[in-house]
């Protein structure tokens, strides 16, 4: 293992078997800085500098440009441990710049994708990013496939040595339950204070020792979504505590599990700065029982 730069966001982690820091990156918005490549490295740069040793990404993130920015701006010593996903796939000149890509052959392409832009032998954890919970969009009926063959394409993979290990994206807790044979390292749900539907599938990763990885950690990404930033207790907390609204929701999320890992998202070097900052924040019972008091409300997601 390399020593780390900085002490790790948040404290230690654990993630496939690894120690990561609990506070992560990801890495979606750095699409964003398209037209400023040498922007969008320094941002990637300065999250790892800081101790971010987890970073999200996907193919489909501008279209390979997320990839390509990770691959630039890694260095030979850095031990990070980057997680991507597949089960949908960019679509510039479609209806919308992503489609579904749910079938076995789509995900070994989406991986052999992955592996070409962010130049690996081998992505350490790739998600299965199903359609089955939390935000989603309608599946055509050639895209309605079972779990049992997606897994089994997976698991092909991981012995071909080109993924370290499986993880689970929007899934329920039927469908994390079945696919735990396959030894399933981390579930990614779209989770906030506002909305904690999947209450069921966070106990079951502790309950086996799965990662916890909530994306949407602030809600209120698409219309139709409450955000945590505008509750008055979440607001009251930030006030009392020094902080800003946002590091409330985060604190609270990695407050809630120790199996929680965040991997918040931005293009802007001082929200990176205050996202990571937020592991250092504590919560008394106080300002915990105001916030767990504010109702979750299910998605309202215009599709």
């Amino acid at each position: 293992m390399m020593s780390h730069p900085a002490p790790r966001p948040g404290g230690p982690g654990e993630l496939a078997g690894r120690t990561v820091a609990r506070v992560g990156y990801g890495a979606m918005q750095l699409a964003r800085l398209h037209d400023d490549r040498p922007a969008a490295v320094a941002v990637l740069r300065h999250a790892l500098d800081l101790g971010a040793d987890h970073v999200d990404t996907a193919q489909f993130y501008g279209d390979g440009f997320v990839n390509e920015i990770i691959r630039e701006a890694l260095r030979p010593a850095d031990d990070v441990l980057i997680v991507s996903k597949v089960g949908a796939v960019s679509d510039p000149g479609g209806p919308a710049p992503l489609r579904v890509a749910q079938r076995p052959e789509e995900l070994r392409a989406g991986v052999e994708e992955n592996l070409t832009t962010l130049g690996l032998e081998r992505i350490p954890v790739v998600n299965l990013r199903r359609m089955d919970a939390g935000v989603t969009v309608p599946a055509p009926a050639d895209q309605v496939v079972d779990l049992d063959d997606q897994l089994a394409e997976l698991i092909a993979l991981r012995e071909a040595g080109k993924i370290g290990a499986i993880g689970l994206s929007s899934v329920t807790g039927d469908i994390l339950r079945r696919a735990l044979p396959a030894g399933i390292v981390c579930v990614q749900n779209a989770y906030s204070l506002v909305s904690r539907d999947e209450e069921d599938v966070l106990r079951l990763c502790e309950a086996e020792r799965i990662a916890w990885v909530p994306y949407f950690p602030l809600g209120g990404a698409l219309p139709g979504m409450a955000k945590v930033t505008d509750e008055p207790a979440v607001l009251a907390a930030a006030d009392r505590l020094g902080c800003t609204p946002a590091q409330v929701a985060l604190a609270w999320l990695l407050h809630l599990s120790p199996r929680a890992l965040l991997i918040p998202g931005t293009a802007d070097v001082s929200h990176l700065e205050a996202n990571l900052a937020a592991g250092a924040i504590t919560l008394d019972e106080e300002t915990l029982a105001a916030l767990d008091a504010i109702p979750s409300r299910p998605f309202a997601f215009p599709h």
